[in-house]
């Protein structure tokens, strides 16, 4: 596009709002105008994110919609049940709207509801809503005025379970999502079982009663499969910082070639990488960067499909993710600002 799209975001001093300025800062289609903050407004920006110093230079300010008023685009990097307050007003007032949290990603509000612990604040607009994978609705974000990204671990499973389903060569009634992060993924708060001191050299499962991520997940395999998907998620945490790695079982109702299939569904994404037979992800091979690097195996030739889906969790899981959609919304190339490669080591 010819002018320079005049960015806001809510919520800059997670990992999630650092990323966005460290990826969006870079951005030659956008200009930061607004970045909030409720607990640090009047800091600057530097001061809490030394690694922009220099680039970014602006200070925080409380979030509000004069605050917000100058932005085109407004990205929320805000915890769960904090964006739906705000947005209708923004919409109202014209302006483009990124949700990097759960607040519209689940189409029923009841179950929102059930899952989050506090009624949804505006259901009204939840339809309007549109899930922002690339890959599965690319047409339908570049047209949104309200876009929301995906969770981390949805993406790498999503990603990870689209051809199988799409092809119809699995059995959708139980499929197996074993999936680990690093401990960004709880973002910046004290939490005793998240703080590194507590994960040094452990290993564990969380959430296996049932993540907040688990109703995100059936709901778009089973638009994908277009019925209702039998999904056993169980979350882990180790003790990185950043990295989702996602082992993924299905069992094969017919056979197909997976590498074929899998090279030819995701030959035109450009962030999606099928590595070669044989090949393993590692969540360091894409640390930094937004891709998604998949392979598929069929160990011993029988009949359980397994993939491995390895993402970094705050860029294509969330920041980068983001980016991308706000590409496709202004008219700009998909990879604009997304280049880069891994950091390694």
């Amino acid at each position: 596009m010819s002018e320079r799209q005049r960015i806001g975001i809510v919520g800059g001093t997670g990992y999630g709002g650092t990323e966005l300025l460290r990826l969006l800062s870079a951005h030659p289609d956008a200009e930061i105008v607004a970045v909030t903050s409720r607990g640090d407004a009047g800091m600057p920006v530097a001061e809490a994110c030394p690694q922009l110093r220099g680039i970014v230079d602006l200070d925080f300010v409380a979030p509000s919609a004069e605050s917000l008023a100058d932005c085109d685009v407004v990205f929320f990097a805000t915890p769960h049940a904090a964006a739906m307050h705000d947005v209708p007003a923004l919409l109202d007032a014209g302006k483009r709207v990124i949700d990097l949290s759960a607040d519209f990603r689940i189409r029923d509000a009841d179950l929102w509801a059930r899952w989050y612990g506090v009624d949804h604040a505006c259901p009204a607009l939840i339809e309007r809503a549109v899930y922002g994978l690339p890959e599965l609705n690319r047409g339908a974000i570049a047209a949104a005025d309200l876009v929301a990204c995906p969770g981390c671990y949805p993406t790498a499973i999503i990603l990870g379970f689209k051809p199988l389903i799409d092809a119809g060569v699995v059995n959708i009634d139980h499929l197996i999502a074993d999936a680990k992060t690093g401990v960004s993924g709880a973002g910046k708060s004290l939490k005793p079982g998240f703080l590194f001191a507590e994960m040094h050299d452990s290993f564990k499962a969380y959430g296996v009663a049932g993540h907040r991520h688990l109703p995100e997940i059936r709901q778009i395999l089973g638009d994908l499969a277009r019925t209702d998907v039998g999904l056993t998620f169980v979350p882990h945490l180790v003790p990185m910082i950043r990295g989702i790695h996602a082992t993924l079982y299905a069992q094969m109702a017919s056979q197909t070639d997976l590498q074929v299939l899998y090279e030819q569904a995701y030959a035109a994404e450009p962030f999606v990488d099928v590595l070669t037979p044989g090949a393993t992800p590692e969540t360091r091979h894409v640390r930094g960067a937004n891709m998604c690097r998949i392979a598929v195996h069929r160990p011993g030739d029988g009949g359980t499909a397994v993939v491995l889906s390895v993402i970094d969790n705050l860029v294509k899981g969330a920041a980068g993710q983001a980016v991308q959609c706000f590409n496709l919304m202004i008219g700009a190339p998909e990879t604009r600002a997304l280049e880069a490669p891994a950091a390694l080591p």
